[in-house]
């Protein structure tokens, strides 16, 4: 049935002509040059016609209620209640909360909740700030008591976190969703993930569906739509969107002068989405079959959300004359009260029919992925001057008057007594309706939302690919070296297949090409065209098992899908070992509130920071040159940063890493190491370093000891250079120190105050000289260590914008080439010879 079917149609007869012509024209030109005609006529009318302003499911074609509504009502009354209760108790201790985004879409998660949200197959995108609404039916089911309600907001005390964060209650919460618009394109692809494991063979995912509860006002939020046509391109069937329309965002209407779900229903369908509208409530019906001729319906679709926001907050003669104007007729036969109630509040959000019927037309269309566009009224049975008013969002109270009439609207029995006090109390439901709610719960296999960890930990029993580097001998790019450890690791007949290797388009600038023929770039479609290189050897390959997810130009894309990959051991039982390879510019400074999502998310893997460093990407200028990110990886707890120097060292972090966070111990920890594009002779390592590497540092080469060099990445080449030019030239014999982590170094040392030497000061303890710390970072990186070190500390790095030029030009602009750094060392112990040093090197 179309849109257009409910639309009352002004000459039947002269419709039913024109669809005989096109159905004539379809048969003697075929659909393609009937589309060309339609395309000519739209012209004619301003391009595409805009749906008609109703709810894709009439009322006539709702299927039948699957549950008992007497019941499944008052456990929604009694969460309405709990969830503001909660809220207003907080409120007393200045806590404040969210009351009126739960109050709008209660029954979008209730109709989920009872009959689709299914525990063993399906992920739910919690909208954030409906959390207190999901507290409650947890405590209507049991999960929660009285108490951990009561210490909303008040984790010291062992309470609830204000908004879902899977790390604070990790056998909850699933998803972190509040930072608005990572939500969305995080469902995308954790649904587009669950057919990758599918397609791979790790896991029957064939029942699975993703849910993502969201604002109106979130999507307009970048990351909000900006994976909406990779899920249509994927036909995700199994991802279902549900869009509170509650026309409201934080301080006023989404959209004043025009109207949101008209906008979105373009955006959706425009990028291949099925869209299912669940507009108006059941009272409607009879004000829309009076509208003979349609133009109630069109004066809907035209007017403005800011305005219908108004009708919602409005008396109903105010709603005549402005809504009826012309169309009296139509209003006649209902009151003031009545068109009050109907315009004012009755929307198919509000009703669980209507819910249902939406939901079930989203699951069982095939193909691509749906959006329900679901209209209420933000704050509903709040009252109080909650519903529809701008500032509902930073109410966080009901008076014990408010209770009071809550509990009349909602049909609550609740003993003045209970309310004579300050605070409002809370109601556990009836046996009947716990009993309810046991057995829903029940057959969707059990409670909603959950958290489990069934995974098992990972034998990583292959030793000879970190053998390999720890030998040393080639000379290679630490980017490289990387990928030939993942290669060979890859190949393990147990683990292998649970590496997901993840890129943002350019593969081939990281070397990662060589996986092409083997692993294979994942495609749904497989490949349905021939490869232009496909005569080469290392030729671009498709294959719908792929192993590799080659996301394009997107880094909010590929941290999605690193998400997705990294928290498998809780969403699926399935543990995988994500490595997502990328522009180290382009990794925190671009996608760091992803990251800090993932650390709540508590995933597991590592992140590369390709082409590090700000000196060396040759010719590529200020945006690609990177001296901060291991600045602000070290503000995540979640997050160990290494900057590597030598193959060997990334073969024993590697190693330690996977040990860490898929041994028999896991820890909810990620990787983050930077690797560089400068192909450098690679070392073999030395005996006994192990532990200094993956702690944060070990002495490279020893000295007189009359000065400490430490370094980090490519920086200690240029240390080493330095050592040899300040022996040959002055005389001067200096320890280099290899610093393989400064913020871990920085970690421990916080750590160990007051109980203990940090491991740093004992490191570097063996002599009283200057130390010069140099990087391929701003001067910050280093310093992160600076209170531990009782010598005379000087650190060079390279603040500042990055600049196009050669390596050499770049690093003598900063003053971390190898004679800038024998001239501070100079400075720092012989400052005598500085001036005539800096004379000779041309600094």
């Amino acid at each position: 049935m179309s849109l257009w079917d409910q639309i009352p149609d002004a000459d039947p007869e002269e419709t039913a002509e024109w669809r005989e012509s096109l159905d004539a024209l379809v048969r003697e030109a075929g659909p393609e040059r009937a589309r060309q005609v339609l395309g000519r006529l739209l012209d004619g009318v301003g391009g595409a016609l805009p749906s008609p302003y109703v709810n894709s499911v009439p009322t006539a074609r709702e299927p039948e209620y699957p549950g008992d509504l007497a019941i499944e009502e008052r456990i929604a009354a009694y969460d309405r209640w709990n969830a503001a209760a909660m809220v207003t108790r907080a409120s007393k201790l200045g806590l404040g909360g969210h009351m009126a985004t739960y109050a709008s879409a209660a029954w979008l998660y209730e109709v989920g909740f009872n009959h689709f949200f299914h525990a063993e197959h399906d992920q739910v995108y919690f909208q954030g700030h409906a959390s207190p609404g999901v507290y409650a039916r947890a405590f209507a089911e049991g999960r929660l008591t009285e108490e951990q309600l009561d210490a909303f907001r008040r984790e010291t005390a062992g309470g609830l976190p204000s908004y879902p964060h899977p790390r604070a209650m990790p056998g909850f919460w699933q998803f972190p969703t509040v930072s608005m618009g990572l939500g969305p394109m995080n469902a995308v692809y954790q649904a587009r993930f669950n057919r990758y494991l599918h397609a791979r063979g790790i896991k029957d995912t064939s029942r699975s569906r993703v849910w993502a509860f969201l604002g109106d006002g979130e999507m307009d939020e970048p990351e909000a739509t900006a994976a909406l046509t990779l899920a249509a391109r994927e036909g995700l069937d199994n991802l279902v969107f549900v869009i509170n329309c509650n026309l409201q965002r934080l301080d006023g209407p989404v959209r004043g002068n025009t109207r949101v779900v008209r906008e979105l229903e373009g955006v959706f369908r425009g990028a291949g989405w099925n869209v299912v509208k669940a507009l108006w409530g059941s009272e409607w019906d009879g004000l829309l079959a009076r509208d003979t001729g349609g133009v109630l319906a069109a004066r809907l679709g035209e007017t403005p959300d800011g305005q219908f926001q108004t009708f919602s907050a409005s008396p109903g003669a105010y709603i005549r004359e402005r809504l009826f104007a012309g169309l009296e007729s139509l209003a006649e036969p209902y009151t003031d009260a009545d068109l009050e109630r109907i315009v004012g509040g009755s929307r198919a959000g509000h009703e669980p029919r209507k819910v249902h019927a939406a939901y079930r037309a989203a699951v069982e269309h095939r193909g691509a992925p749906t959006v329900v566009l679901a209209q209420t009224v933000k704050g509903w049975t709040l009252g109080e001057g909650f519903e529809a008013r701008n500032a509902n969002h930073q109410m966080k109270k009901l008076s014990q008057d408010g209770f009071r009439a809550m509990a009349e609207r909602l049909g609550l029995r609740v003993p003045d007594a209970d309310l004579a006090g300050e605070l409002p109390p809370y109601l556990r439901p009836d046996a009947e309706a716990r009993e309810y709610l046991a057995e829903r719960r029940a057959a969707l296999g059990g409670p909603m939302p959950r958290r489990t960890v069934k995974a098992a930990p990972l034998a990583f029993t292959q030793d000879k690919p970190f053998a390999a580097l720890a030998r040393g001998g080639a000379t290679v790019a630490t980017t490289m070296a990387f990928v030939r450890l993942v290669k060979d690791l890859m190949k393990d007949p147990e683990t292998g297949r649970r590496w997901v290797p993840i890129v943002p388009d350019e593969a081939r600038t990281f070397g990662m090409e060589s996986l092409f023929p083997t692993a294979k770039i994942y495609s749904p479609l497989g490949q349905r065209y021939d490869a232009v290189d496909r005569d080469l050897l290392l030729s671009y390959k498709e294959a719908e098992d792929g192993q590799i997810l080659n996301e394009g130009i997107t880094e909010a894309g590929a941290i999605a899908s690193f998400t997705a990959a990294a928290t498998s051991y809780a969403t699926h039982g399935e543990p995988m070992v994500p490595f997502y390879i990328f522009y180290s510019m382009f990794g925190w400074q671009r996608i760091g509130d992803q990251l800090w999502a993932l650390a709540d998310q508590l995933g597991r893997g590592f992140l590369m920071g390709a082409t590090a460093g700000r000196t060396t990407m040759t010719g590529e200028g200020l945006q690609h040159a990177d001296g901060h990110s291991h600045l602000l990886a070290s503000a995540n707890p979640a997050c160990l940063s290494y900057d590597p120097a030598f193959a060997y060292e990334i073969a024993v972090i590697v190693k330690e890493g996977l040990r860490r966070m898929y041994g028999e111990a896991p820890e909810d920890v990620f990787y983050y190491l930077t690797v560089y594009n400068e192909p450098l002779p690679q070392p073999a390592m030395p005996e006994g370093v192990e532990e200094g590497i993956v702690r944060g540092i070990y002495r490279y080469t020893e000295g007189g000891g009359q000065a400490s060099l430490l370094a980090s990445g490519t920086a200690m080449h240029w240390a080493l250079e330095a050592r040899r030019l300040l022996a040959r030239d002055w005389g001067v014999d200096v320890d280099v120190y290899s610093v393989t982590s400064w913020s871990e170094l920085r970690r421990e040392a916080m750590a160990a105050e007051g109980d203990g030497v940090p491991y740093v000061t004992r490191a570097l303890s063996g002599s009283d000289g200057p130390v010069i710390a140099v990087s391929d970072w701003m001067r910050a990186v280093p310093d992160q260590i600076r209170p531990w070190i009782d010598r005379p500390w000087t650190s060079l790095g390279t603040d500042g914008f990055g600049l196009s030029d050669t390596r050499e030009a770049a690093r003598r602009h900063f003053g971390v080439d190898p004679e800038s750094i024998a001239v501070a060392v100079l400075r720092s112990l012989k400052p005598e010879l500085a001036a005539e040093a800096a004379a000779k090197y041309g600094r």
